[in-house]
């Protein structure tokens, strides 16, 4: 019957299973040993710089550059503006082909004063080797349920198959997502780095009549501002207060109306 030839092939799938998780973790203790060569290791970096000032935007246009003339490519950047609307400071996220991370990371250190600079990498050889084998070990499961499929006769034993079928491709679509977004981040390491130009030093002459008068202007503007939400976060409080005090008002008239009227019988 081919109910039992279905619970048969699911056995033999949990007993592949099992030797393919022994045999891989055989293989992982005493076989394919990954050696120094063959690890796979995400590289980042953090490099903290100081420009001269005036040339932040120029800075900014030589990392693209040397992004893009060695094969990577900026992954995120962001600037910010000093007072004034000058850009003066910002960030960018560099992915650079992991052989030539070294090396870039010595021509960033040349574009100005480094303030400090930090690097890391994470092994996930371990990581990517298991999912190789849960990736053999489900290609495996997939190819006995294909051939299983092609034989089932009755409607309930191909939905029982294809719906076991589609959890074993499920699963392997998430590995194979997995490693691939690993082999992107072995393939590819990240830098990043925020840079920025020193603030001008101000002299005496600097503090003058209008820079007194715009300072003035924008304390009075921030008061205005604090009073108006004072105000406005305030405001239920306040009328409710101004009810109390309505009807004490018209109590205490009402109160003296009738001490008049009492005096003048």
């Amino acid at each position: 019957p081919e109910a039992v030839m279905v619970e048969e092939a699911m056995e033999m799938e949990e007993e592949y299973a099992e030797e393919e998780k022994i045999a891989g973790d055989a293989e992982t203790q005493y076989g394919e040993i990954p050696v120094a060569g063959d690890r796979k290791v995400i590289k980042t970096a953090y490099i903290e710089l100081e420009v001269e000032v005036g040339k932040f935007e120029d800075t900014l246009f030589e990392l693209i550059n040397l992004a893009e003339q060695n094969g990577g490519f900026i992954s995120n950047s962001r600037s910010y503006s000093d007072a004034e609307g000058n850009l003066t400071s910002g960030s960018v996220t560099i992915r650079i082909p992991s052989n030539k991370y070294s090396s870039i990371i010595n021509k960033i250190k040349e574009m100005g004063t480094v303030k400090s600079t930090s690097s890391g990498g994470q092994d996930i050889t371990q990581e990517y080797t298991d999912l190789e084998s849960r990736l053999r070990n489900y290609q495996a499961q997939e190819e006995v349920l294909l051939d299983l499929m092609k034989q089932s006769k009755k409607v309930s034993d191909s939905l029982e198959v294809q719906r076991e079928l589609s959890n074993v491709q499920e699963q392997i679509e998430v590995i194979k997502g997995r490693m691939n977004y690993l082999d992107d981040m072995v393939s590819f390491s990240t830098i990043e780095v925020y840079f920025y130009e020193p603030e001008p030093i101000k002299t005496a002459a600097d503090w003058g009549f209008v820079d007194a008068l715009k300072r003035g202007l924008r304390g009075a503007v921030s008061v205005f501002n604090g009073l108006m939400m004072f105000l406005i976060a305030a405001s239920p409080v306040l009328v409710i207060i101004a009810i109390i005090l309505i009807v004490i008002w018209q109590v205490i008239r009402a109160r003296k109306r009738r001490r008049v009227k009492k005096e003048q019988k």
